[in-house]
């Protein structure tokens, strides 16, 4: 199943094209304030009337609800289905009309409806895109109907070489247009109608222009069996944003884009780059030496002599450019390094600068990768690459995709192979980058030294209270003190004196503190160094969880700069979880108990919400975003629903799961790290703060299967300290990698396939 949500702000041509189709059947009026004399021109009216009652741009709601080809659902049930997804998307009380419509070879329904309520206040809006996509995976269960897919990923467009459809299938001609246009116009900045034909014509679609009065028109046609093509249909029958003037909208603000020219100095500068380090390139040659060393996917232009005229570039971000438009320095026509010659080879040329280069950004990077392969905690980077030897660092040159590239396109006959090149090199490379990493190294703990001293200056941690406050205070900065000098754990190489004094190392110290976890507590120190413009934004959700790795440190801080940490590590976690939520928040209330079930709660000070955590040692609370409070304020018995919080909390702590480290594992498990999660759940008898949905979700997706094998498996004490420890670790992936969930695609083709909802840019 797959629903989408469209806004409009005329209803009058929805509801034409609803009721205007061939077999087309009402399955039922909701809330119309008639139950007897509903008719179309009827519902039609109440749109209307609550629709002028403001000036919103979204005052229509066009929903579709489609199922996969070969399923079906009986009239009643697709009612039923049709108003489950309105009530869970906030539009339960509000008028609308469900029509079945029988023109395309998967099942779907059309939902008209209005966001006006009748106190002329419009529903809140946010949130509406993860909003659907929750709804739908909550009735696909409900309904036994097929799951829609989790991720867009890359979709690959099919390209058919014998085209599937007949001439008098007018309508599926349409929606092939619709689907393969659509999704060309998110994937390119398309920035003309000849760029645009180019770009559809592999799909056998065809664009003419028409100039109606003075404006630019444009038809789709596609081939059809036996050489034949479909007739051409105007843009605004194929779809409304497929009209002349639409696309030529889209066109000119690709065209005016501040981003056109910094890709094309970035695309020249790597074409010239790639020139620096050949000696000679087979024109047939291009392409896969332009993807292999620098990601680009271009296509060869030929002129009528068969000579290469010019090379199409299909960027990364989306523009298409000739190389001829990027710099006038590209001439593929008379370049001394371009080759069209049976016996003309693509070489490099090893006595060029640029090879070089890239020996030496071959051999950093398997310096680099041999060194997170080994065991940081040993040894410093400076001292790790002075010590290994050429054959440890061989199976991670050989492994690297930039070698193999390299070694396919070095001249057999000049008898400098790569492998000799890289062993002229990797001693002065191992020398270069252990100076560099050497003033890093320094400067680091210097750095780290100086937020010591301002800590200790500020009383942030109470000394006298614990002697070894001292000890765990460079020990999470990575850190040991030793004759009145401080230096890395794991390493004496750089040392900073410092004298402090009562340092005392306690007798048992069994912490485990990971290079994530010192990461995170250095910017929390530096930020509680800071002024009220501290940096919290470089926190990440990992920040909320220092206490329970650095407890005694923590322990020891003091009340103004304990809350100030809490608040901002509240923040930082609260805006991480947000994003994990999506598939689970069908509405503001949902918001709301997937908190609750972490041991959040939201409270109403004033006028504004507040979010607060069981976990808090100062009873901190922090406001919600103007935009989140607006969502929750939307819910209709909000105090209620806020009164019903006290029972979720007070089962959590009742169970004897208010500890971080409930918390800690509800967050690996959401990061799918099932394996470390599994161990924590079997071993240390922690139960996760999770709502039963998300717990449900990730039991199917292959965390029970983890429960099952670390169950089974019988461990020895090495073994087990090791993975408690791993569990516990602060991976900077964890906490630092951006978000970019992939939105949910089509993939059915009808008249509402839409990847982007943007308004106003692509089709919705």
């Amino acid at each position: 199943m797959i629903a989408r949500i469209l806004y409009r702000n005329n209803v009058q041509g929805v509801m034409n094209y609803v009721l205007g189709k061939a077999d087309s059947i009402i399955l039922g009026f909701q809330n119309t304030y008639s139950e007897t004399d509903t008719n179309t021109a009827f519902f039609g009216r109440v749109l209307c009337y609550l629709g002028n009652r403001h000036d919103s741009e979204s005052r229509y709601v066009h929903a579709t609800i489609n199922l996969p080809r070969g399923e079906h659902l009986e009239d009643t049930d697709f009612f039923e289905l049709s108003k489950a997804y309105m009530e869970h998307m906030g539009y339960g009380e509000q008028p609308y009309m469900v029509v079945r419509h029988h023109d395309t070879k998967h099942e779907h329904v059309h939902i008209v409806s209005t966001t006006i309520r009748e106190d002329c206040l419009q529903i809140n809006l946010s949130n509406d895109f993860k909003r659907n996509v929750a709804t739908q995976k909550y009735l696909e269960k409900q309904f036994g109907l097929s799951p829609s897919p989790d991720k867009r990923q890359d979709r690959e467009l099919p390209i058919y070489r014998i085209p599937q459809f007949k001439n008098e299938d007018i309508n599926g001609v349409r929606f092939y247009i619709q689907d393969i246009t659509n999704n060309m116009l998110q994937k390119y900045k398309v920035r003309s109608f000849k760029e645009l034909s180019e770009i559809l014509s592999p799909h056998h679609i065809h664009l003419r222009m028409v100039d109606h009065n003075g404006r630019d028109g444009v038809s789709f046609g596609v081939d059809v069996e036996n050489g034949y093509s479909s007739r051409f249909i105007n843009g605004s029958n194929v779809h409304p944003q497929l009209s002349g003037p639409k696309l030529q909208k889209v066109f000119e603000r690709n065209v005016s884009s501040k981003l056109l020219p910094m890709v094309k100095k970035r695309l020249e500068k790597q074409i010239v780059t790639t020139y620096k380090l050949f000696k000679n390139i087979h024109m047939e040659d291009l392409p896969d030496v332009f993807k292999s060393y620098q990601n680009l996917d271009c296509e060869l232009l030929y002129g009528r002599k068969g000579q290469l005229s010019d090379i199409i570039i299909y960027d990364k971000s989306g523009f298409i450019c000739r190389t001829s438009e990027i710099s006038s320095r590209i001439n593929f026509a008379n370049h001394p390094h371009l080759t069209n010659s049976v016996n003309g080879q693509t070489s490099i040329d090893v006595d060029s600068n640029q090879f070089v280069l890239e020996i030496q950004k071959l051999i950093k990077n398997a310096l680099y990768k041999a060194y997170f392969d080994a065991n940081k905690r040993d040894i410093l980077l400076s001292e790790f690459v002075s010590l290994i030897s050429f054959k440890e660092v061989l199976p991670f040159l050989a492994s690297s995709e930039r070698y193999a590239f390299l070694n396919h396109y070095i001249s057999e006959n000049n008898g400098s192979t790569l492998l000799i090149s890289v062993q002229k090199e990797i001693e002065s490379m191992r020398d270069m980058l252990g100076i560099t990493e050497s003033k890093k190294e320094l400067k680091i703990l210097e750095n780290r030294v100086s937020i010591i001293k301002k800590v200790l200056e500020a009383n942030v941690f109470d000394i006298s209270g614990s002697k070894s406050t001292l000890f765990y205070l460079l020990q999470g900065l990575g850190l040991k003190y030793s004759n009145g000098a401080i230096s890395y754990i794991n390493s004496d190489v750089h040392s900073v004196k410092m004298f402090l004094d009562n340092y005392y190392i306690p007798n048992e110290n069994e912490a485990y503190i990971s290079f994530g976890c010192i990461n995170q507590n250095e910017r929390v120190l530096e930020m509680l160094m800071e002024e009220k413009r501290a940096r919290a934004a470089d926190l990440n959700a990992t920040a909320f969880f220092l206490p329970m790795l650095l407890p005694q440190l923590y322990g020891s801080m003091r009340s103004d700069y304990g809350k100030w940490y809490e608040e901002h590590s509240l923040k930082a976690y609260l805006h991480k979880t947000e994003r994990l939520h999506w598939h689970y928040e069908k509405s503001a209330i949902d918001y709301i108990k997937l908190f609750n079930a972490k041991g959040f709660n939201f409270k109403l000070i004033g006028n504004d919400i507040s979010i607060t955590s069981i976990y808090s040692k100062h009873g901190v609370s922090i406001p919600l975003a103007l935009k989140t409070q607006a969502y929750l304020k939307s819910i209709k018995n909000l105090d209620q629903v806020l009164n019903e919080q006290s029972k979720t909390i007070s089962n959590i702590l009742d169970e004897g799961r208010g500890q971080l480290k409930n918390l800690w594992l509800s967050y690996l498990i959401e990061k799918e790290l099932y394996g470390k999660a599994a161990f924590m759940m079997v071993y240390d008898k922690l139960r996760p703060n999770l709502d039963m949905d998300v717990m449900e979700y990730h039991f199917e997706k292959g965390l029970r299967e983890r429960l099952l094998q670390v169950s089974k498996r019988k461990l020895n004490a090495q073994q087990t300290t090791t993975l408690r420890r791993s569990a516990f670790v602060f991976s900077t992936f964890l906490g630092n990698r951006p978000y970019k969930d992939e939105e949910v695609f089509n993939g059915f083709k009808d008249e509402f396939t839409d990847y982007s909802k943007r308004k106003g840019i692509y089709l919705y």
